[in-house]
């Protein structure tokens, strides 16, 4: 494994100058309990764990924190799985199986934040891969994240699939209370049979609906990032109907789409995916993602415009992008006995 390959200025397009964590900082452990019967874990100590997003990403954030590597969500089109190759790891099953730990994230997140070098800038996670993967259950890394964080009144956003989350849920009302912290939970599609075989490590469409609630019982908005809208299987208006509709049942404070996009790394083990459960779709998908990772604009926009359309028949709308959450102190009461306005 090329642990020296990973570089402090780019976790996530490696570079060969200044290396992550040495090999010398590497612990392999296996754990033979249910949840994590055939996964390995490699638990290192990073020597940064903020990472500069690079000038020419599409991201709207420019600074992440990824505590793991690798993902047992195993969802078939995930654009990471080739961040794995980086480390001479496989980047099907071994994306899915060998999970990296980032044991000192937490302590060295708060002496970063710290460094009088560091303005205070946004940073976001789950942008890589998720924050709240089994492995965080095992590990709790991110309550000493999002302490340090708070501590700072550092403003986050965190993207997730995992229920987990709910966890800290207090640590996020604290931070809510100081800084600005946005929450979006990924939310592709609501049909049972095809999350099974597409999500296989993930927490149930409807349970991920129930942290949204969650949340905004908590007076945290949170918003769904409907990702991916995966073409010829999730994008029929039937379907697309019915997962928005679930997505404003839940309370969400906004709904935006993205349409399947394949990277090299994720577009081979997609398509042998397909290739296996839906081989009549082969020759579309060829045809559909021709000129590269990304669907053709008119489709996008097609997408785009049906979600959005229902977004707002339900109640819903589009999330601006670099939109945080925050929780307001509650106002004091009026003196007489007042109906309350609900915040």
């Amino acid at each position: 494994m090329r642990w020296e390959n990973l570089s402090v200025e780019s976790e996530e397009h490696a570079r060969a100058d200044a290396a992550l964590f040495g090999a010398d900082a590497v612990t392999t452990r296996t754990f033979d309990t249910p949840e994590f019967r055939g996964i390995t874990f490699h638990e290192v100590r990073a020597r940064s764990v903020l990472n500069r997003v690079p000038g020419a990403s599409r991201m709207p954030f420019e600074w992440t924190v990824n505590p793991y590597r690798g993902c047992s969500h195993a969802c078939v089109y995930c654009f990471a799985r080739k961040t794995h190759s980086y480390l001479d790891l496989d980047t099907g099953l071994g994306f899915d199986s060998q999970i990296v730990v980032k044991v000192n994230a937490p302590e060295l997140l708060r002496r970063q934040l710290a460094s009088p070098r560091w303005h205070g800038e946004h940073i976001a996670m789950g942008t890589n891969v998720d924050c709240y993967q089994r492995a965080e259950g095992r590990y709790r890394l991110m309550p000493g994240i999002i302490a340090a964080l708070r501590d700072r009144a550092n403003p986050f956003s965190i993207l997730t699939k995992g229920t987990l989350i709910l966890r800290d849920l207090d640590l996020l009302t604290e931070a809510a209370r100081v800084t600005d912290v946005g929450i979006s939970v990924s939310v592709g599609f609501t049909d049972t049979e095809l999350w099974r075989t597409v999500e296989p490590g993930t927490p149930a469409p409807e349970r991920r609906l129930d942290v949204v609630r969650a949340l905004g019982e908590r007076g945290i908005g949170c918003g769904v990032l409907m990702a991916p809208v995966i073409p010829f299987l999730s994008d029929h208006p039937d379907r697309l109907r019915a997962t928005v509709r679930a997505i404003a049942a839940s309370g969400a404070t906004s709904v935006t789409p993205l349409v399947l996009h394949l990277r090299p790394g994720a577009r081979e083990w997609f398509m042998a995916w397909l290739e296996r459960e839906h081989p009549y779709l082969v020759r579309r998908y060829e045809r559909l993602y021709a000129d590269g990772a990304y669907a053709p604009k008119w489709y996008q926009r097609r997408i785009t415009r049906q979600v959005h359309d229902l977004a707002r028949e339900y109640g819903i709308g589009p999330t601006r992008a670099g939109t945080a959450r925050r929780i307001r102190e509650p106002e004091p009461a009026p003196p007489e006995p007042t109906q309350l306005t609900l915040l």
